[in-house]
């Protein structure tokens, strides 16, 4: 039982979540059924994702994967391509990968044992308890960014959450209400997501307020804390749109393993010290492809920001001059014209550079 909360306070504090949920709780459409896969899919996709943008490529990942047997048969490109704008490509090739397990080893069936949820590819503590609660109705527990928030006002935890995971998850095992953890745990997420927000939370619709540490402290908005943060590192990349004479341009495969794997790019690679945009895209382009280009317009420039790090993707067209394109330092290359990019998946940060190659075309 909780530290200083008698098991009365605790039954309570429960049924105020879940009477909140019952009249408050978001209408989200993986909420309507029991299957595994789907709601499987829906907590992959919603790690670092807000739900408002997941929605849409959910119901569209559904209808073109509608079973893990579909997924697992699926070509890992047809995966990517379905998977492009939602960003953190780790997380669609995991579900790939995690099919196909389910298929060899489970009969494409998924499995209602926690050890075994965690043996899959992508899936940790959080995932796997969001699984099992919403699918199978077990109490196990979770600590998603919304909870970790919750929880730290509720007992006004006075480091940040991730100096303090054991005591955290020790919280969430004794919250989670036995008879019904499925909507405990959805009730628990909508709370941080709706009412008690980062910033501006809403504690007169708090069904916790009473019980909440830091409201009754007033310090509610100044937790959690936060870490110290550091200088986000910028890097600038080089980046080619190199056209033959027949008009077609050369993209290049990201090597699986590696960030953004399996995605194709417009090839090039980060400036080194007192190196010119024009000098680094020659170099780069021979280091990785083995070919001659000449270096024209520049075409675009592309600020992107990662979890870790920005980039600014200078882009230049480019004329292919001579040498066997190999791949060198990536998976695989092709000749394409400006209709076919379309086809392929591509990081979020190129489809900025294709839709500046459209525009170029139709002036």
């Amino acid at each position: 039982m909780l530290a200083g909360l008698p098991g009365l306070e605790v039954v309570k504090i429960r049924q105020l979540l879940l009477l909140w949920y019952k009249e408050k709780g978001r209408d989200l459409p993986w909420r309507h059924q029991k299957d595994p896969y789907c709601i499987w899919v829906s907590e992959i996709m919603l790690q670092q994702t807000q739900v408002k943008t997941v929605i849409p490529f959910y119901q569209r990942w559904l209808q073109r994967f509608p079973t893990i047997k579909d997924l697992a048969l699926a070509d890992l490109q047809e995966v990517l391509k379905a998977w492009e704008g939602l960003g953190y490509y780790a997380r669609a090739r995991n579900l790939h990968k995690a099919a196909q397990y389910l298929i060899q080893n489970y009969n494409g069936i998924f499995p209602d044992r926690l050890e075994e949820v965690l043996s899959l590819p992508g899936i940790g503590r959080t995932t796997a308890g969001g699984i099992l609660s919403a699918a199978f109705n077990q109490p196990i527990s979770i600590l998603d960014g919304n909870v970790k928030r919750v929880l730290s006002r509720f007992i006004a935890l006075s480091v940040p959450p991730s100096k303090a995971l054991p005591q955290l998850w020790e919280l969430s095992d004794s919250l989670i209400d036995l008879e019904n953890p499925r909507d405990f745990n959805q009730g628990l997420m909508d709370l941080g997501a709706t009412v008690c927000t980062r910033k501006n939370p809403k504690c007169d619709q708090c069904p916790w307020q009473g019980d909440c540490q830091a409201y009754n402290k007033g310090i509610q908005s100044q937790l959690p804390m936060s870490e110290k943060s550091t200088p986000i590192p910028h890097k600038k990349i080089g980046v080619a749109v190199i056209y033959n004479d027949q008009g077609q341009i050369l993209i290049d495969r990201r090597p699986t393993d590696k960030m953004l794997g399996g995605l194709w790019e417009f090839p090039g690679g980060k400036l080194e010290p007192d190196e010119t945009v024009e000098e680094c895209i020659k170099r780069e382009i021979l280091e990785e492809l083995g070919i001659i280009i000449e270096v024209n317009e520049h075409i675009i420039t592309v600020d992107h920001a990662y979890t870790h790090f920005r980039v600014s993707l200078i882009v230049h067209a480019c004329r292919y001059l001579g040498g066997e394109p190999k791949p060198i330092g990536c998976e695989e290359i092709r000749w394409v014209n400006l209709d076919q990019l379309e086809e392929f998946p591509f990081p979020k940060a190129n489809i900025k550079i294709i839709e500046a190659l459209k525009l170029i075309k139709d002036c």
